[in-house]
């Protein structure tokens, strides 16, 4: 039974470890099968790939933030190449709309807060090449501002209205196939901190998603229990989508342990990850 975890973040977006240490506590973990899939940004697919180790598969990713038609969506894609240009082009398209979205976001800190980031701190969040509110947040958290990055989240930047800087998840789902990756619909229940929908709110949802060419379904997942699980099991095998799993793993940034694929921490044999037999 391989081991494995398809959604893995490093501080080359908002997870708190490096490449180096990502990797590292991949093998520590066992897992012999893992995707780096940091959100908008492929900067660390090159450097991963230089200092794994044979026996461990890895999946070339990314995580695209998306609103596709109607619905806010994350899409992962899967054995994609990092150089190819339609990416790269969206990919520097989707840092531009990240440093707006920081801009309004600092605005607000001053304005609301009476909060001014100093010029390192600045500098710090201008130099990434994906930036979240995880970020601020974080600087928040060590000014004493907050106990935790959630709750200075939750308290100082989720009034801030951003306006929308996401992909089109129709172009995001053609931009990753032309890279020669797989679409596939990260937590489509829905994410971390999210309601989970009912099945009567995502069968509509779903159909959109095939609808503009997603091929997968990310039905294992850290913070869905088992019959969710199984729900989704049963959707993507009657869509004919393949079957993704991952913890969504931030490092230290998030709760979740590596490796972890639902909330009772069931391995998953690697059999049941259809999206495997096509990587």
């Amino acid at each position: 039974m391989a081991k494995f975890d398809l959604h893995l973040h490093s501080n080359n977006s908002d997870g708190s470890a490096s490449v180096k240490e990502l990797v590292e506590t991949v093998l520590k973990s066992g897992i012999e099968i893992f995707a780096l899939t940091d959100h908008d940004t492929v900067n660390g697919v090159s450097s991963a790939e230089k200092i794994i180790p044979p026996k461990i598969k890895f999946i070339k990713g990314v995580e695209l933030t998306c609103k596709t038609r109607n619905i806010n969506s994350h899409i992962l894609g899967y054995n994609i190449n990092p150089d190819n240009k339609d990416l790269t082009d969206l990919i520097e398209l989707g840092k531009k709309l990240r440093h707006q979205k920081l801009e309004t976001r600092i605005k607000h800190l001053k304005d609301v807060w009476n909060i001014e980031l100093t010029k390192d701190e600045l500098d710090w969040l201008y130099s990434r090449q994906s930036v979240v509110k995880t970020h601020l947040a974080n600087i928040l958290v060590k000014r004493g501002l907050a106990e935790n990055n959630i709750i200075a989240m939750e308290k100082y930047l989720d009034n801030c209205k951003t306006g929308n800087t996401k992909f089109d998840g129709e172009i995001a789902i053609q931009t990753i196939k032309k890279a020669g990756g797989i679409p596939v619909w990260a937590h489509p229940l829905g994410g971390e901190g999210e309601k989970h929908l009912t099945k009567e709110e995502f069968l509509p949802k779903l159909k959109t998603m095939i609808e503009c060419g997603i091929q997968g379904l990310e039905c294992y997942y850290s913070r869905y229990s088992m019959p969710e699980a199984e729900f989704l099991l049963q959707c993507a095998k009657e869509n004919q989508l393949l079957i993704s799993g991952g913890s969504d793993w931030h490092g230290s940034n998030k709760t979740v342990p590596i490796g972890r694929l639902n909330i009772n921490d069931i391995q998953i044999d690697s059999t049941n990850a259809t999206l495997l037999n096509h990587l």
